[in-house]
C-alpha cells in the first residue's frame, strides 16, 4: 500500500528553488551567453525581488555541468548583491529542463518532504540526453529526501499543474500520446496521478501550443494561482497560432470543477502572439511563469515578437491577482530557442 504524498502548490512557501543552468555549449551554440544571462535574470528575481539589497527571497541550487559552466556561473555570482544565496551543484544534466527531468517535490501524511519521479524518455524519445533519465535521482539525494518511482507513467513536471488541493490539470496530447504512454486509458493514468502527486480529480485538456516540442506541457497553457483560480491565455492579434487552441482551453476550464467541487474562476491574460524561430512557430507562452516565495517571474519574449504590450498587460493582470507583490518581467527569448523558459527550468524544493 503506497502512502499518501501530495505535491503543494507552487504558492506555498519554498526551502529553496533548483535551476538548471545552460552548460552545454554544442546544445546553445551561439545562444548560450544569452540563455545564461536570461537565467540570471531569473535568479535575481527569484533570490532579491524588487531590487532588495539583500537577500529576502529563496535560496537558489544551481545545477550544472563542467568546469567551464561552473566559471560562468561564479562569475554570475559574483555581481549578485549576496553570492550565498546561490549555490552551484555539480550534477550530469543533459540540458537545463529541470521541470520535466528533476524530481517533484512532495509532502507525506505526516507533512515531510519527500519526493516522486515518473518514467522519463526524452518528451517522446525526441531528445534522449545521457544522464536525464536519472537527474531526478541525483537532485532528491543532494536535496536529502527520498524519491519514489512511478515507472508505470512517462510522463514529464511540466505535464502537470496542480492547485495543492488535490486537483491537476493536464493534457490527452502529452500523456496519452503514443509517444509516452500508448494505449493507456485516462482512468489508469490519473490512478497513477493519485499516487504520485495527491490527484483526487484530473482536469483533462486536449492540445498544448504549436510547435511545443513537449507535446502539450500544461505549464504552457494553463496554471492555478490560488485555489479555484486557474489562468489562461487568450489570443494576441489576428495572426495567433494558437488562437483556436487557447480558445477551447479557456472553455474547457470554465465548464470544470475541482476537487472540492467549486467551479473554476479562469482569468485570461494575452499571449505573446506570434513567434517564430526560422520562421516556424515556437510555443512562447506567458503561462511559463514562476511563483517564487517573494516573486512572480513572468517570461516575455520581445527579441522574437518585437512587442510588449501583451506583456506589459499580462504582468498587470498578475500584478492585480496578488499572487505575488512583486511581478518580474524578464526576456526569454534566447531560452526559448532551447525550447521553454523559466517554469522549464525550475523545481521549488517546499519549505
Amino acid at each position: 500500500m503506497l502512502s499518501f504524498r501530495r505535491q503543494p502548490a507552487e504558492w506555498s512557501p519554498h526551502a529553496a528553488v533548483w535551476i538548471g543552468w545552460p552548460s552545454a555549449a554544442d546544445l546553445w551554440k551561439d545562444d548560450l551567453d544569452p540563455a545564461r544571462r536570461e537565467v540570471e535574470g531569473l535568479v535575481r528575481a527569484v533570490a532579491f525581488p524588487a531590487g532588495a539589497a539583500g537577500p529576502r527571497g529563496e535560496r537558489v541550487e544551481l545545477v550544472l555541468r563542467g568546469a567551464e559552466a561552473r566559471a560562468a556561473a561564479e562569475a554570475m555570482r559574483a555581481r549578485l548583491p549576496e553570492p550565498d544565496m546561490v549555490r552551484p551543484r555539480e550534477a550530469p544534466i543533459g540540458d537545463i529542463w529541470l521541470r520535466d527531468t528533476g524530481p517533484v517535490f512532495v509532502k507525506d501524511e505526516a507533512g515531510r518532504l519527500a519526493a516522486s519521479a515518473f518514467r522519463f524518455n526524452g518528451w517522446g524519445g525526441k531528445y534522449e540526453l545521457a544522464e536525464d533519465d536519472r537527474i531526478a535521482d541525483i537532485v532528491a539525494a543532494m536535496a536529502n529526501v527520498r524519491l519514489r518511482r512511478f515507472e508505470g507513467l512517462v510522463a514529464e513536471g511540466g505535464a502537470i499543474e496542480v492547485d495543492g488541493e488535490g486537483t491537476v490539470i493536464t493534457t490527452r496530447q502529452c500523456l496519452l500520446n503514443p509517444n509516452r504512454n500508448p494505449g493507456a486509458p485516462e482512468g489508469e493514468i490519473e490512478a497513477v496521478l493519485k499516487a504520485a502527486v495527491g490527484a483526487e480529480k484530473t482536469i483533462w485538456l486536449d492540445e498544448g501550443l504549436a510547435g511545443d516540442h513537449t507535446d502539450g506541457h500544461v505549464d504552457n497553457i494553463a496554471r492555478f494561482v490560488a485555489p479555484g483560480k486557474v489562468v489562461c491565455m487568450r489570443p494576441t492579434g489576428s495572426d495567433d497560432p494558437n488562437a483556436d487552441v487557447l480558445n477551447a482551453i479557456r472553455k474547457t476550464l470554465a465548464a470544470a470543477t475541482d476537487a472540492a467541487g467549486r467551479r473554476l474562476e479562469v482569468i485570461e491574460i494575452p499571449s505573446p502572439g506570434r513567434a517564430l524561430i526560422d520562421g516556424a512557430p515556437v510555443p512562447a507562452s506567458h503561462m511559463n511563469f514562476y511563483i517564487a516565495n517573494e516573486s512572480l517571474v513572468l517570461p516575455t519574449y520581445g527579441r522574437l515578437t518585437g512587442e510588449e504590450a501583451a506583456a506589459e498587460e499580462a504582468a498587470a493582470i498578475l500584478r492585480s491577482l496578488a499572487v505575488r507583490k512583486d511581478v518580474v518581467t524578464v526576456d526569454s527569448s534566447a531560452l526559448l530557442t532551447g525550447g521553454g523558459s523559466f517554469h522549464c527550468i525550475t523545481q521549488q524544493q517546499p519549505a
